[in-house]
C-alpha cells in the first residue's frame, strides 16, 4: 500500500488558498529535494511522488535527493534539537500502520478538521498531513502564522484534531485567545507537557482530550497518554509497539528501575540515510534513541536522554529532569538547563528560563530542596524569547548562547 490523497480530502493554505487530490495530477514527479516554501508546491510534489511509490524528502532547503533508495521510500528530518537535522530513511507502511490505529483512536477520517502548526519539512508536520489525507479529513496548515492568527483560524475553522508541540502551544496560550470548545482531540509531541501548560491548555481546549505522546522521528509513536495516566508519565506503549528498558551492559532492569529504553514496532524508520551518522541505534529488530526511563506498572517515565546526563560530585543528573520540575514551578513559563564545567565536582548547573524574574529567589529555594545543594541549578538567567527550531523545538544552541 501506498500514500493516497482521499478524493473528499482537502487542504487549506495558510495563504488562504485550498488545494484538493487534482491538484497531483499535473504536478511532475520531484527528481530533487523540495524546499518546504512555498508549501503548495512541496505537498503536491511529495504526494505525487508518495503514490507512484517514488522517493522525495521535504527540507528547509532544495538539494539532491539520496540515491539508492527503495520503492515506496522517503526520507525525513529530525528536529535538530541535538545537533544537525539527521535524514532518515522510512517506509511508506511504517506510516500507513498508524493511520489505522490513529482513526480509531480519535475518530479521525472523511470531512475530520486536522490543524498542523509545524513545518512539512518535519516529522510530525509530514506525518500529520500524509495520515489526514489518506484518511479523508481536511487539513488545515498554520505554520508561519503569528500565534494570536493560528488560535482566531483554529476557532473560526473549527478544527477538531490539532497537532502540536508544547513550545508551539505556549505561544498560542500566551497571546490569551477565546476558549476553542470546537476541540475534540490535542495531539501533543516533541517534547514534555508540564503540568502548568497542561492545566491552561485543558481551559483553552474545555472539550478536548488533551493527548501527548512520546515518540521520535526514528520511531514514531512510543506511548500515549490516556485519562488514567499518573503526572509526569508519557503514558502506556502505544498499541503494537514492545518497549525493553536495558542496564548499560545490556541486560533487562528489574521492574521500577532504571533502563534504557528500546522500542520494537511496525512504525519504526529503516534507519539513516548515512550509515555513519551518530545518533539512534538500530539492532536486533530494537531501536534506542538514547532515552532512559522506568515504569510504574504499565506507564513509562522518563529520566532523560543519556546525551544530557552529567555527573555532579559522583551523582548523575538528567538535565530533561531539571527542566521538568522547574517548569511545574509558579513564575516559569519554559526552561532550559546548561550544565558547565567546575572544576571541584565536575559540573555545576544553570538554568535559562523564561517567565517572571521577581519569582527567582523562590524558584532557586525549591531548587534546593528538590535536588539538594550540589545538583540544583546555582543561577537562572532570564530570557523574553524563546527561540525554537522550525520543528518547533527548543533551539538548544541559541539558548546556550544566553549570558
Amino acid at each position: 500500500m501506498r500514500f493516497s490523497w482521499h478524493s473528499q480530502s482537502r487542504v487549506f493554505l495558510s495563504d488562504g488558498a485550498a488545494l484538493g487530490a487534482a491538484d497531483t495530477a499535473t504536478c511532475p514527479i520531484p527528481r530533487s529535494v523540495l524546499p518546504d516554501r512555498p508549501l503548495g508546491p512541496a505537498l503536491c510534489g511529495a504526494m505525487a511522488a508518495a503514490m507512484a511509490g517514488q522517493n522525495f524528502r521535504i527540507a528547509p532547503t532544495a538539494g539532491p535527493l539520496t540515491q539508492g533508495l527503495g520503492e515506496n521510500e522517503f526520507e525525513v528530518l529530525t528536529s535538530g534539537s541535538s545537533g544537525a537535522p539527521r535524514v532518515i530513511r522510512r517506509g511508506q507502511n511504517s506510516w500507513l500502520a498508524s493511520f489505522a490505529v490513529n482513526q480509531r483512536l480519535f475518530n479521525l477520517g472523511i470531512g475530520t478538521k486536522v490543524g498542523i502548526l509545524g513545518r512539512l519539512s518535519t516529522s510530525l508536520g509530514l506525518y500529520a498531513l500524509c495520515e489526514g489525507l489518506s484518511l479523508g479529513a481536511d487539513l488545515y496548515l498554520y505554520e508561519g502564522l503569528r500565534p494570536d492568527r493560528q488560535a482566531a483560524l483554529i476557532l473560526d475553522q473549527g478544527v477538531q484534531i490539532l497537532y502540536a508541540t508544547p513550545a508551539q502551544l505556549v505561544l498560542i496560550a500566551d497571546c490569551a485567545p477565546p476558549l476553542m470548545a470546537n476541540l475534540a482531540h490535542l495531539l501533543v509531541g516533541g517534547g514534555r507537557l508540564d503540568p502548568n501548560l497542561a492545566k491552561t491548555l485543558a481551559k483553552l481546549f474545555p472539550n478536548a482530550k488533551i493527548l501527548q505522546f512520546y515518540g521520535a522521528s526514528e520511531t514514531s509513536f512510543i506511548t500515549l497518554c490516556d485519562k488514567d495516566t499518573p503526572p509526569n508519565s508519557v503514558g502506556r506503549p502505544y498499541p503494537g509497539v514492545k518497549i525493553v528498558l536495558t542496564s548499560p551492559q545490556g541486560k533487562p532492569v528489574l521492574a521500577g528501575d532504571l533502563g534504557q529504553i528500546l522500542v520494537k514496532s511496525s512504525y519504526v524508520a529503516l534507519g539513516y540515510t548515512d550509515p555513519t551518522v551518530q545518533g539512534a541505534i538500530w539492532q536486533d529488530g530494537y531501536v534506542s534513541v538514547g532515552e532512559w526511563g522506568r515504569f510504574e506498572g504499565p506507564y513509562l517515565f522518563l529520566e532523560g536522554r543519556a546525551t544530557r546526563m552529567v555527573t555532579i560530585a559522583d551523582q548523575n543528573v538528567f538535565l530533561e529532569g531539571v527542566e521538568a520540575y522547574l517548569c511545574s514551578l509558579k513564575g516559569v513559563r519554559q526552561a532550559f538547563v546548561l550544565a558547565e564545567p567546575d572544576p571541584k565536582r565536575g559540573h555545576r548547573l544553570r538554568a535559562i528560563v523564561q517567565g517572571n524574574p521577581a519569582c527567582e529567589a523562590e524558584v532557586l529555594a525549591a531548587l534546593r530542596q528538590e535536588f539538594g545543594p550540589l545538583k540544583a541549578p546555582k543561577r537562572l538567567s532570564f530570557r523574553t524569547d524563546w527561540p525554537l527550531l522550525p520543528s518547533g523545538k527548543v533551539d538548544a544552541s541559541a539558548l546556550e548562547k544566553t549570558p
